[in-house]
């Protein structure tokens, strides 16, 4: 039987894609040849002292990528064996790769999160709903760096009410582990907040071990408080963030997402308070115009001419009904109103400060909530409900 080029080409890509071996292979070797193309995929070229084997990554997967590839890269790429038609070629197709080194980390991080998975910790009917607007917050993250600072000033501006409860642990090294599993037991334990954010900046797959850790990811499924995991950059995943109720890609965004913004719940309110008036001047004005037609009728007018004896008496007891029952029930309705416009009084911020309570700024605009974060001769700014205070501070106690 003769093949046609295609024909032989078919045949060994269906050979090459049913062998296990190379359906799912981990290939070590150095990058060479190295070229992105617009598309976003990647191709490239895998290299020993002795041979070279064909590489491309497609974009999606590309994307996932923890590190930039360059020529003479010392890599460990996962993917699978096939033949290139038009070229006639077998190629890998990478799905994951890692700078060499990072082979036994990954393939432990694989091997626990596979363990994890089965036991059902990821399992989604697990997962804890976040208040919509919590009153306290910990955060579970080292006291130094950009990560907490970014995190106070966003949640401080969206939402002030919210007190923000820093549990401070190292984030890095062979004590944080169970640094951060003493954290969570104890905040969890506590019971005061609402939210535990577990948050660090972004770095290698070696500086993000700690919470590729089995203490942790028990510790966080265990927890009764609802945990949001804030770790490393967007494309950084650690076996917390699938444990964890919520992943936030970063630790900025997991303070936007944690507490409502303001201004747009100032906006709801307004809008809500203006509806329910419009709705109860409607309902109001609907049974004034029926009582009115009510009065207009004959019955009402001449009720000499149409009711007479016995009658008469039975109309004066209806209609002292009537107005009785009109009374009542446009004092329930008065009473719902204003018990409605008590609870979006309450629910406001502005509320807070019309009671006589007012919040006190230092000069860089940050909430000051202890005496020992001014010192005497300080300049401060204190919002009223009506109006801002500019003061100096002349003693602390």
């Amino acid at each position: 039987m003769i093949y046609t080029v295609t024909q032989l080409t078919v045949h060994l890509q269906q050979l090459l894609e049913n062998d296990s071996l190379l359906g799912d292979i981990q290939i070590s070797g150095e990058i060479s040849n190295y070229r992105p193309a617009a598309s976003g995929h990647l191709y490239f070229t895998l290299k020993d002292a002795s041979n070279c084997l064909k590489a491309v990554m497609f974009r999606s997967r590309a994307g996932r990528l923890s590190f930039r590839p360059a020529d003479g890269m010392s890599v460990i790429a996962r993917g699978y064996v096939s033949v290139y038609g038009p070229g006639g070629t077998y190629q890998l197709y990478v799905q994951d790769m890692l700078p060499a080194g990072q082979g036994d980390l990954y393939a432990a991080f694989l091997q626990l999160k596979e363990k994890l998975a089965r036991e059902g910790l990821f399992d989604p009917r697990y997962k804890k709903p976040l208040p919509a607007v919590p009153e306290c917050v910990a955060l579970i993250t080292s006291p130094r760096g950009a990560v907490l600072r970014d995190m106070v000033q966003i949640m401080g501006r969206r939402w002030p009410l919210c007190r923000l409860v820093l549990v401070p642990v190292t984030v890095q090294g062979q004590t944080a582990p169970d640094e951060i599993v003493r954290a969570i037991r104890q905040v969890d334990s506590w019971g005061g907040a609402q939210v535990i954010v577990l948050a660090r900046g972004g770095g290698s797959l070696e500086d993000l071990w700690a919470f590729n850790s089995e203490e942790v990811a028990r510790a966080i499924f265990e927890c009764r408080t609802p945990l949001v995991s804030a770790i490393g950059h967007e494309t950084d995943y650690t076996i917390a963030d699938f444990v964890a109720d919520l992943r936030a890609p970063t630790p900025s965004a997991a303070a936007e997402m944690i507490v409502p913004d303001q201004q747009e719940v100032r906006a709801r309110l307004h809008t809500l308070q203006h509806r329910t008036g419009r709705v109860l001047r409607q309902q109001l004005d609907s049974w004034q115009s029926r009582l009115e037609a009510s009065r207009s009728r004959p019955v009402f007018q001449r009720p000499v001419d149409l009711i007479c004896g016995r009658r008469a008496l039975h109309l004066d007891k209806l209609r002292h009904r009537l107005g009785t029952a009109w009374e009542r029930r446009e004092q329930v309705v008065r009473r719902n109103l204003g018990e409605l416009l008590a609870r979006l009084e309450a629910l406001s911020p502005l509320g807070t400060l019309a009671r006589g309570y007012a919040i006190c700024l230092d000069s860089a605009g940050q909430t000051i909530r202890c005496s020992d974060q001014v010192q005497p001769r300080d300049r401060v700014e204190v919002r009223l409900h009506r109006g801002r205070l500019f003061c100096r501070v002349d003693r602390v106690e």
